[in-house]
């Protein structure tokens, strides 16, 4: 146990460095191309097209409403596109009998949920800042996390097991998630979406999440055992599924990388 986590940590480690590698600005640009996508949505959506929130949203701050939307979707997206092409990254470990693959993409998480926290530190900031109030409700965050965590490394062992036998499987999840991210309601607000579609939009898992970092980090709303209930289910049963995807495609990784 005590090996398996000092593994994961190196890794986490090894990760966060790689990435910035030569970089000036390090680990900054993992706020600075959140906030420039942010930005260029908010001309877009607010300031070109004005796009405005229905009476009763949970705030009229387009701005903050988009931004509490974006921070899960980012962290879910980050862990699956880079977990995808993960194993054949790291072929040379991944070959070894006794290293566990399956760290990898839990490793590519925690990597990315460090820029996760940064970001929702400067949202509180923000909020402190703008709406002169910071929800007490975003101390149960970490919850939400957790969800997030289950339901991306679940998607990224299914993408990165698959990647290994099909060398295409990372485009056509940057497919697959742009059809999500659209699919999902970050950039308006849930009754702006046609009525005959919402039934489709509850199957989706990441509706459920941006919706619940919305209220948590927007509102002192407590959750619903519904919304608990529900997120528990949904990253459960993709956590484990592709955990056993992941472990049966595995018997054959080394004879393929």
């Amino acid at each position: 146990m005590v090996t398996g986590r000092a593994l994961l940590v190196q890794l986490v480690k090894r990760d966060f460095k790689q990435r910035y590698v030569g970089s000036a600005a390090g680990w900054l640009w993992g706020v600075i191309h959140p906030l420039v996508l942010l930005a260029s949505w908010i001309f877009i959506f607010q300031i070109c097209l004005h796009v405005t929130l229905p009476a009763g949203s949970i705030t009229q701050n387009y701005t903050m409403f988009l931004f509490g939307g974006i921070l899960p979707w980012l962290l879910f997206q980050e862990t699956v596109l880079r977990s995808a092409p993960s194993m054949v990254e790291n072929a040379n470990l991944i070959t070894r009998t006794v290293f566990p693959a399956e760290v990898v993409p839990l490793s590519i998480f925690l990597s990315s949920l460090i820029h996760h926290l940064i970001a929702l530190a400067l949202f509180a900031v923000t909020s402190a800042i703008w709406l002169k109030t910071i929800s007490p409700m975003i101390l149960l965050l970490p919850v939400y996390m957790l969800f997030v965590g289950l339901l991306a490394v679940g998607v990224a062992w299914f993408a990165a097991s698959l990647h290994v036998y099909l060398r295409d499987t990372a485009q056509v999840f940057a497919v697959i998630m742009t059809l999500w991210f659209y699919f999902t309601p970050i950039m308006i607000n849930e009754r702006q979406i046609p009525q005959r579609f919402r039934g489709w939009m509850a199957l989706n898992p990441m509706t459920w999440v941006v919706r619940a970092y919305r209220e948590r980090l927007l509102s002192s709303q407590w959750p619903s055992w519904q919304e608990l209930g529900v997120l528990t289910l949904f990253s459960l049963a993709v956590f484990v599924s592709g955990g056993l995807f992941f472990r049966h495609l595995k018997r054959g990784f080394a004879d393929v990388l």
